[in-house]
């Protein structure tokens, strides 16, 4: 008996035993909630609850845009930072392209900086 290998259907055992491991618990956490809990729908259940108190007024509140701007802009910057530290901790073996990589990368983070300043997005208002 000569048998075809297939060499896709290990990755088909693998693709469906994640997909079971991932649905398991959740089919189970299902189960377990409809035998369980009881359904008693009212006006307490349903209510919106926080912090033990009713809540007051809209939940949507105006935040300035600026916060997020300043935070992604420090985000952004100290990620790029970090990514310095090879260059620094190799300087002394690296070749003229990873130098030359170095310069494209530092011109491109203070140009960055330089628009940032120059929109006025780095001062608090």
């Amino acid at each position: 008996m000569n048998a075809t290998y297939n060499p896709y259907v290990f990755i088909l055992i693998l693709g469906l035993a994640a997909l079971a491991f991932a649905l398991t618990p959740l089919a189970l956490a299902w189960v377990w909630a409809r035998i369980y809990s009881p359904n008693k729908p009212g006006q307490e259940k349903n209510a919106t609850y926080e912090c033990g108190l009713e809540s007051k007024g809209d939940a949507w509140i105006l935040f300035k845009s600026e916060y997020y701007l300043y935070a992604m802009i420090f985000l952004i910057f100290d990620v790029e930072t970090i990514f310095l530290l090879p260059f620094a901790v190799s300087f002394t073996g690296l070749g003229v392209g990873a130098f030359l990589s170095l310069v494209v990368f530092l011109f491109l983070l203070v140009s960055g900086l330089v628009w940032a300043w120059m929109k006025g997005l780095l001062t608090w208002r």
